[in-house]
Parts: structure tokens; C-alpha cells; sequence
């Protein structure tokens, strides 16, 4: 290999894995805080944070690759240009389609992983995503009842707030509840706390030396009742959350479907989920053909311009994959055609930049010029 396509190929390596690293990092940290919050709403357990946000990480890493290639191409290409190493390259011979071959060596194994990711480890990370949360939505209210959090059951209806017990065998410590009906609003206090299973299966939160409080919003009426044990039956709400996990699933179910499967099913919707499998791969390829051309910029101008145009083809050009995603699912767009058409647009845009960018203007000769004696 020679001294350039080695330089240019340890460039664009460096470049992709510090753009690759901030962009994965930014993406945990978004998500996290994302998780955290759902955990700390009841409506995720706290114990499978870490793992929604493995699997999560997989099913980003197709477009957090692409992305990191083009910038890392679209970089390596303008500092060439602005710190004038490409006068060098051109002095020696080369030109700007002599880059193509250092960035497909670059782009291709990117690309490869990139087909990997889409069209096996993605959709295996979305089904273990529906998998964690079908089976959290399954528990009963009763065993997301913990110490040190605030639950929330029933759509608010009831909240419990448990501590961390005092004496050795209790399950829980102080217990706060606060509980609405249709007449009464009601909180409730006791000193500890514990699951009881009854040979029935009904499953009970009873609460031992405590107090209830029971009043009616905007009347008089109040009362107040002391008791040594008191049991909460929370009902299970399996058909309510049966009928959630169904249009959750039904939501998920095409991104957690192998690709196998979907090229046996015969409808809009896998159509359009095989073409945006299909799709991120292409699209890695041309935006890091696309960098090349869009990097070959004036050293004399500014860099906020260049990097915004770039940006911005790079935004159009996955719009147009979403688009037409959506427009192959509503049955608006035959599968044949969408599968290349934006993969094809944007392949003669960059064949056209770079021809603009290779053609070589004649010199114009100046006005008024004697014409030369003969």
C-alpha cells in the first residue's frame, strides 16, 4: 500500500473511533437518563435498566456507525484541504478520485458490519427489548412494591412509598400509601410491612401497627382508624395489561422479526422493514463516497458552511430512507423501486460533485487582448 492510501486509511480510523466513541457516549447517557426516569415512574424495574440499555445500544450502532464514517471521511478530507496536504498529493500526481479507493477500504468493512447489525443482531435486540418489558408487565403491583422507591399502581391511583426495615425479618420498614376510590382519598402509615401469598393465589401487602386517615374531597366527613394488621388486595389488571403488552408487541413485533421471516411474509409492513435493513448499509457506503466531494472545500473560506451542507445532505438522505420506509409500509411506493431509488439519487449526486470538483476550467483570456502577429 502506498505512503497516501496509508496515511489516508490511519486518518479515517482515527477520525471514525473518536466520532464513534462521543457519539456512543452521548447516546448512553441520553438513554440512561431516559431509563432512570421510567425506572423511578414504576413503569420499568430498576433491575433491568442495564440491560434495556445493552440491548438499546445494539439497535442504535447501524446509524451511529454510518454517521461516525461520514464525519470521519468528511473530516479527513477537509483538513487535507485547509492545512494544504492535498497541494502535496496533487503535486505528486494523485487527484481527488484517487481517494476513493483508501475510503471504500474504510467504508466496506463498516458496511459489513453495519448488514450484520440490521439484519441479525438488531432484530435479536429488540425481541430481548420486548422481553424484558413483557415480562415486567407481567408482575403483579404487589412485587414492584420495594423499599426506597416510590411505586405508582393503577394509573396513580394508589401510591406506596416503603423503607428499608428496622428489625430483622421484616420484608419492609415504614410504609406511607396514599390511596383514591371513587369517595374517599385515604393515607395510610404503619411501621413495617410484608407480601403474603394466600393458597388461593391472591397476593396481599399487609401492613402491621399502623394508622388510616379517610376523608372526603370538598366535604366534612373525616375518620381515622388504628390498626395492628391491615392487607391491601391490589387486583392484577391482567386483562389492562394484557391488552397493553398486545399493542406494544404489535408495535415492535416487525422490528424484532428475523429477516428470514419477513422475506416469507407477503405483506407492506415487512416489505418496508426489509428495506430499511437493506437500506443502512447502502447508506453508510454512499455518505462516505458522498465526504469526499463535499470535504474538497477552499481553504480561504469558513468551516462552519462546508460542515453545515454536509450535515444537512447527510439529514436528507436518512429522511428520505424513513420516507420512503413509510411510504413502502402504506403500500404509496412498490418494493422494487424503493429499495435503490434513493441509494440511486444520491450515487449521481455524487458522481456529479466529484466531477465538479475534477473538471479542470480552461483558462479565460483577458478582455482586450491584441490579437498575436503572425
Amino acid at each position: 500500500m502506498s505512503l497516501f492510501k496509508r496515511s489516508v486509511v490511519s486518518e479515517i480510523s482515527s477520525h471514525a473511533g473518536v466520532v464513534f466513541s462521543t457519539l456512543l457516549v452521548v447516546w448512553l447517557s441520553v438513554l440512561l437518563v431516559r431509563l432512570l426516569g421510567e425506572a423511578a415512574n414504576g413503569t420499568i424495574g430498576a433491575d433491568v435498566v442495564f440491560g434495556l440499555a445493552t440491548f438499546s445500544s445494539i439497535t442504535a450502532l447501524p446509524v451511529i456507525l454510518a454517521v461516525s464514517l461520514f464525519i470521519a471521511v468528511l473530516t479527513t478530507v477537509t483538513r487535507n484541504f485547509r492545512e494544504s496536504e492535498m497541494v502535496v498529493w496533487f503535486a505528486s500526481g494523485l487527484s481527488l478520485k484517487d481517494w476513493v479507493g483508501p475510503v471504500l477500504r474504510c467504508a466496506v468493512p463498516v458496511a459489513v458490519v453495519i448488514a450484520i447489525l440490521t439484519l441479525m443482531a438488531s432484530p435479536w435486540a429488540y425481541r430481548q427489548i420486548s422481553e424484558y418489558r413483557q415480562r415486567y408487565e407481567q408482575r403483579s403491583d404487589l412485587s414492584k412494591v420495594t423499599a426506597g422507591q416510590f411505586i405508582e399502581t393503577e394509573d396513580g391511583a394508589r401510591v406506596f412509598f416503603a423503607e428499608e426495615p428496622n428489625q430483622p425479618g421484616e420484608e419492609m420498614g415504614n410504609v406511607v400509601a396514599r390511596v383514591i376510590d371513587p369517595e374517599w382519598l385515604s393515607v395510610i402509615t404503619a411501621e413495617s410491612a410484608r407480601i403474603q401469598n394466600e393458597k388461593n393465589g391472591d397476593r396481599f401487602l399487609v401492613l402491621s401497627q399502623g394508622h388510616r386517615y379517610d376523608l372526603k374531597p370538598g366535604k366534612p366527613d373525616f375518620r381515622m382508624i388504628d390498626f395492628e394488621r391491615y392487607g391491601f388486595r391490589l387486583e392484577s389488571k391482567a386483562s389492562a395489561s394484557s391488552i397493553d403488552a398486545v399493542r406494544q408487541m404489535a408495535e415492535s413485533e416487525m422490528k424484532a422479526r428475523p429477516t428470514a421471516q419477513l422475506f416469507m411474509d407477503d405483506n407492506n409492513d415487512a416489505r418496508s422493514q426489509i428495506m430499511w435493513r437493506m437500506a443502512l448499509p447502502l447508506a453508510a457506503l454512499n455518505l462516505a463516497l458522498l465526504a469526499i466531494p463535499l470535504g474538497a472545500v477552499n481553504p480561504r473560506l469558513g468551516r462552519s458552511g462546508d460542515f453545515l451542507i454536509a450535515g444537512l445532505v447527510g439529514l436528507l438522505y436518512m429522511n428520505l430512507i424513513n420516507l420512503s420506509r413509510g411510504w413502502i409500509g402504506k403500500g404509496q411506493l412498490s418494493f422494487g423501486v424503493g429499495v435503490w431509488l434513493i441509494h440511486a439519487l444520491f450515487t449521481a449526486l455524487m458522481m456529479y460533485m466529484m466531477w465538479r470538483k475534477l473538471r479542470v476550467k480552461a483558462p479565460k483570456e483577458p478582455k482586450g487582448r491584441p490579437a498575436a502577429a503572425t
